[in-house]
């Protein structure tokens, strides 16, 4: 076992979220007494060397860069969203610490808090998931689904961008207009004020997300954006948004969404990271998706929804994979043993395939065979 006073060095992304969760997986650790040191790593696809490209494949770049650093050494662990990892791994590197699952599900944040049944027709809508663009025009075949990336701050400050732009320009141009008024009228009663603070008044009342919002520019104007609730909480922007949890028997979640995965090579670190990290539960939970989605073959070129409860002495399971616009879908709910719960989930796995997931995998992989999709 590795041994207290030992330096662990933890490799993680560079964005706010990544860190935080990095955070969490650190203080875990320190409560243990062990010394952690963070270590920012850049993900870049292009930066992996050919060898290691070959030997960690060819998706999840974002991901392999930090696995890269454990395979050499220069780190003790990496720090990864479970739903963004691949589910082929090299043998020598093992998942050592599954923490405690947040919430799995979806949500649909609007300026406003309109929900998704009444967003008008046509409604654009922002998602950086090929898995929740299906899950969307599968509820509502009119809905404009348009492309939305960055960390999950930007995505934020993108949808929030236009209508407090346009609140601040309608906020400043009554307040001009009312000094206009009062230089006008010499002295008389100005006229009743249209807003009941002032600009500068509106503006110290802004949440930090809105003041960074203010000064984005955008192309794409949404009327709401779909993402994982886990990431908002982790972020701290989930009480600032107004936002709709949506039905997770429709919208149903990435395998591993809302847990946080350690990998290291197999060893005493990644030993003494387990007896610490590890949440028994949600390790069963997310090996039955993840197993589900390595026999489905599904990567992040199809849209595919998994989501697994452990609950009593079964793994209930549900399963929804969709052609790309929503039209086509294959999906099912399972109870799985949990004394077999890989076995079982291999053999969910392989009914569905025979139902006709296969087939809507391979259109999709026919379809754009080369560009990894992200879910975030």
């Amino acid at each position: 076992m590795t041994e207290r006073g030992t330096t662990i060095r933890l490799a993680t992304r560079g964005s706010d979220l990544a860190l935080r969760q990095a955070g969490t997986v650190r203080e875990r650790l320190e409560q243990r007494r062990l010394t952690v040191d963070l270590v920012e790593v850049e993900t870049t696809g292009d930066q992996l060397r050919d060898e290691l490209i070959h030997r960690l494949g060819t998706t999840g770049a974002f991901v392999r860069a930090l696995d890269e650093k454990v395979l050499d050494g220069d780190v003790d662990a990496a720090v990864h969203s479970m739903k963004d990892m691949p589910t082929d791994q090299p043998d020598d590197l093992v998942v050592a610490g599954i923490p405690e699952r947040a919430a799995p599900n979806d949500v649909l944040v609007t300026p406003d808090g309109t929900e998704l049944a009444d967003l008008p027709d046509g409604a654009t809508v922002g998602t950086s998931s090929l898995r929740r663009r299906a899950q969307l025009l599968a509820e509502r075949p009119d809905l404009d689904v348009q492309p939305l990336r960055g960390n999950v701050d930007t995505r934020v400050e993108k949808l929030l961008a236009p209508s407090l732009t346009r609140e601040y320009t309608a906020r400043l141009d009554a307040e001009e207009a009312e000094e206009s008024d009062d230089e006008d009228d010499d002295g008389e009663d100005a006229e009743t004020e249209q807003y009941d603070r002032t600009v500068e008044e509106w503006f110290d009342d802004l949440a930090e997300i809105e003041r960074r919002a203010l000064e984005r520019e955008v192309e794409t104007e949404y009327d709401a954006i779909c993402l994982a609730e886990a990431g908002l909480e982790r972020s701290g922007l989930l009480h600032h948004l107004q936002v709709e949890h949506l039905d997770p028997a429709q919208f149903v979640s990435a395998p591993g969404q809302g847990a946080i995965a350690v990998t290291a090579l197999a060893g005493d670190t990644a030993e003494t990271m387990q007896g610490i990290l590890d949440h028994p539960r949600t390790r069963v939970s997310t090996t039955v998706e993840r197993t589900i989605l390595a026999e489905l073959g599904g990567g992040c070129v199809a849209p595919v929804g998994i989501y697994a409860r452990l609950q009593g002495e079964v793994v209930t399971t549900t399963v929804r994979v969709l052609g790309e616009n929503g039209s086509e879908e294959v999906g099912a709910t399972r109870d799985l043993p949990v004394e077999r719960h890989r076995e079982a989930a291999r053999e969910f796995a392989a009914d569905l395939a025979d139902q006709g997931a296969a087939t809507l995998i391979e259109q999709a992989r026919r379809d754009d065979p080369d560009e990894a999709k992200r879910e975030q």
